[in-house]
């Protein structure tokens, strides 16, 4: 039977938790095992949706992947098997990462297109034509890719745009290329930093991740490791969010700001105290938040698009109005309609979302429409007054531990419970 969250509203939030590891950067590393020779040991690695679907691509694989309390063990010297079958690809978006990392260490690779949060168009085109030019045959037919490359050999490789998924996938192909290959306008997220941290730590040769030019020196003999996961910055923006919603004085273990400077900047505007100090963040929020300055999603260090939606449901009862320009996906404003269920005002046309802040929102049922717009669900719903049931929570569990546990953990009433017919 599916489960749903049930949050109760209206009262501060007081509590401390620690940043659980991060979705984006496990995903990448989890298909960079498959370049190793020996055991990869991920320490504090998230129990994710996206990760146990990462998980069940590898053991198709015909690698061996097991959980050790918090840790997760990877054993790919078995991988007998080039092909990832459609129901695999088509759960997740970032599935495709996997393609560089087989082609480096196979040769071939056959997979299909991946799936994922509709979000709008995400094409694997920039992935696609990065492999070509490191030498990769890749024939696209009937919605599958047949990649075949008997050697390929590095070079420079320029960017149309700073692609996340684009830049690490060729790291990866890149580490089984003969010679040097150097990736311009390169995406400098700290995910991409990283995965070149767990491949150096493999005995990789990657510099240069968090600027505009990464360069891989291919051919190395990688081996198995012992790593612990960078902390999730999109999970403590949304508990940020949670605690300027609510109010009250939170406290996040394990995270630096400087992953998420542009979340509490705009934070700190609309009149949250947060301070940092070697151990993690802590946040103080009393009152209405002041509405702030335009927020424009655009790739690090500018405003992350995977925020935008939580510090959008922060700034429902803002004084004021704040204008949100999407410059990423197209289609990433489908929570909008969930959130005016619960009482918000927001004006939507095309990438340009008007929240105007209001005195009051209510408890509603509502439903997720993807991963971050749930998460944004949760935070609009400790600031109303009743009980919200937000169903369809598979999406959040995509890439939140477990939300319900960190939110009571930081002294919110928030539940799993069991779905009944009357939520469907």
């Amino acid at each position: 039977m599916s489960q749903l969250l049930l949050l109760r509203g209206g009262r501060p939030l007081s509590g401390e938790v620690t940043v659980q590891g991060a979705k984006n950067s496990v995903l990448p590393i989890l298909a960079a095992t498959l370049l190793a020779k020996g055991q990869v040991v991920l320490r504090g690695c998230p129990r994710l949706r996206d990760v146990d679907a990462s998980v069940r691509i590898l053991r198709a694989l015909g690698c061996d992947a097991r959980w050790e309390g918090e840790d997760l063990a990877v054993d790919t010297a078995a991988l007998d098997r080039c092909e990832i079958s459609d129901l695999l690809m088509r759960e997740m978006r970032s599935s495709a990462i996997f393609l560089g990392a087989i082609l480096a260490r196979c040769g071939r690779a056959d997979l299909s297109y991946p799936g994922g949060c509709e979000l709008g168009p995400r094409p694997i085109d920039l992935h696609l034509s990065g492999l070509r030019e490191l030498g990769a045959e890749i024939r696209e037919e009937g919605g599958f890719l047949h990649c075949r490359a008997a050697k390929l050999r590095g070079r420079e490789i320029l960017l149309r745009m700073p692609s996340v998924g684009a830049t690490e996938n060729l790291m990866l192909a890149a580490c089984g290329a003969e010679g040097t290959t150097v990736i311009t306008n390169a995406a400098r997220e700290p995910e991409v930093v990283d995965l070149q941290n767990f491949l150096n730590a493999c005995g990789a040769r990657v510099s240069g991740a968090g600027s505009s030019a990464v360069a891989v020196e291919g051919g190395q003999v990688l081996h198995g490791c012992v790593y612990r996961v960078l902390p999730d910055r999109i999970a403590a923006a949304t508990y940020l969010c949670a605690a300027a919603s609510a109010g009250g004085d939170i406290y996040l273990r394990g995270i630096e700001e400087r992953y998420l400077a542009t979340v509490t900047a705009a934070l700190r505007a609309a009149g949250c105290d947060i301070r940092r100090d070697q151990a993690g963040l802590s946040a103080r929020c009393a009152g209405r938040l002041r509405a702030i300055g335009p927020v424009q999603t655009a790739p690090y260090p500018g405003f992350p698009t995977d925020a935008q939606a939580v510090l959008m449901a922060a700034l429902l009862r803002s004084q004021g109005a704040t204008v949100f320009e999407e410059n990423i996906f197209e289609n990433r404003y489908r929570h909008v309609g969930e959130l005016t269920r619960m009482g918000a005002e927001i004006r939507v046309s095309g990438r340009v979302a008007v929240v105007t802040g209001v005195e009051r929102l209510h408890g509603a049922p509502v439903r997720c429409t993807d991963l971050r717009g749930g998460a944004a669900l949760c935070v609009a719903a400790l600031a109303a007054e009743g009980e919200t049931r937000i169903t369809q929570i598979c999406h959040i569990d995509r890439g939140y531990e477990d939300i319900a546990r960190d939110l009571r953990a930081l002294g919110a009433d928030a539940e799993r419970a069991e779905q009944t017919e009357n939520d469907s």
